[in-house]
């Protein structure tokens, strides 16, 4: 599929909030979020909220990442994945199928959270981990709950 972004003005405005076509790859941004021209972001995926997107970070599919969450590095979100709260995916981390992370939730390095699994509160999942099926995991970092 070839995309062209032909505007980067604002085309859209949702409860005020005004959204345009992210120059690579046309998916839709919030006017108050933060994406990098290198982040792609695929034409049915959602930026919203004060997110802040950098590095060379795909979101992509249907995937929405909202509130104040950040992706960084190679990080990739997609599929129905969703992406909110304060949570960060980072590195050459993974989010996909219909699963969530959110919180204060972390998903870095090589990890993935896939199917319909979920990551919260303070969790961690760090290194090669991976969390997937109906999984859930939930937590303060103070409570040491990692998956690494």
């Amino acid at each position: 599929m070839d995309i062209k972004v032909l505007t980067t003005a604002p085309v859209v405005e949702i409860d005020g909030v005004k959204y345009h076509h992210h120059s690579n790859g046309g998916g839709m941004v919030a006017e108050n979020a933060q994406v990098a021209d290198t982040v792609y972001v695929g034409p049915f995926a959602k930026i919203c909220g004060h997110c802040k997107l950098s590095g060379e970070a795909f979101v992509f599919g249907n995937a929405w990442i909202f509130d104040k969450a950040e992706g960084s590095g190679r990080a990739e979100v997609f599929g129905n994945a969703r992406v909110f709260g304060s949570a960060k995916v980072q590195g050459d981390a993974k989010v996909y199928g219909f699963s969530g992370v959110y919180g204060d939730a972390v998903v870095s390095g090589f990890a993935e959270v896939s199917d319909r699994a979920e990551v919260g509160g303070g969790a961690q999942v760090l290194g090669n981990a991976r969390v997937c099926g109906d999984t859930k995991v939930m937590g303060d970092v103070g409570a040491e709950k990692k998956v690494a």
